[in-house]
């Protein structure tokens, strides 16, 4: 699983990094040459979805989004348990209907080509349906060691900055 969340950051991070040549290389084209190339910001788009779709699953994972666990740590040990289901619970109905919303989007928009690349808009949608997955997954796993009394495993998010984290 570890390997799996790697690839993913690596990919992130090339799609990042394509974003910025392909946005920087443009403005220098436009300026030193009043050319630039057309499909650089549509597919920059399309990557900044994903960029942010698929981040969304890999900050779930390090537990890394915004909580208020103040009262839920003072909590006794069966009350952080049910907290913790509780909230796994609204995340995996919340990302329920975000998917039953998400995917008759993407197959709608399958037949829609975009106006520059002429990509199917449907994989602009793709990254909701994909990141609704991932998360769903996280959420359902940690519902399941919750409810078995596990604890989660501990994945901060400023585990990143540290080297060999």
């Amino acid at each position: 699983m570890d390997r799996l969340f790697a690839g993913i950051e690596m990919l992130l991070a090339l799609a990042l990094l394509a974003m910025v040549v392909m946005v920087f290389g443009n403005v220098v084209l436009r300026y030193l040459f009043d050319d630039g190339i057309i499909v650089s910001e549509e597919l920059s788009r399309f990557l900044f979805l994903w960029l942010t779709f698929l981040g969304a699953v890999v900050v779930l994972r390090r537990g890394g989004h915004l909580g208020f666990d103040t009262l839920v740590r003072m909590l006794p040990r069966r009350g952080r348990l049910l907290c913790r289901a509780l909230t796994d619970a609204l995340t995996l109905a919340v990302c329920a209907i975000f998917l039953w919303g998400a995917w008759p989007q993407v197959m709608i928009n399958m037949d829609n080509a975009s106006p520059v690349s002429g990509l199917p808009l449907g994989w602009a949608y793709a990254a909701a349906a994909a990141s609704g997955v991932g998360l769903c997954l996280l959420a359902a796993a940690d519902f399941l060691l919750a409810l078995r009394g596990a604890e989660p495993p501990r994945r901060d998010a400023d585990d990143a900055l540290e080297p060999g984290a």
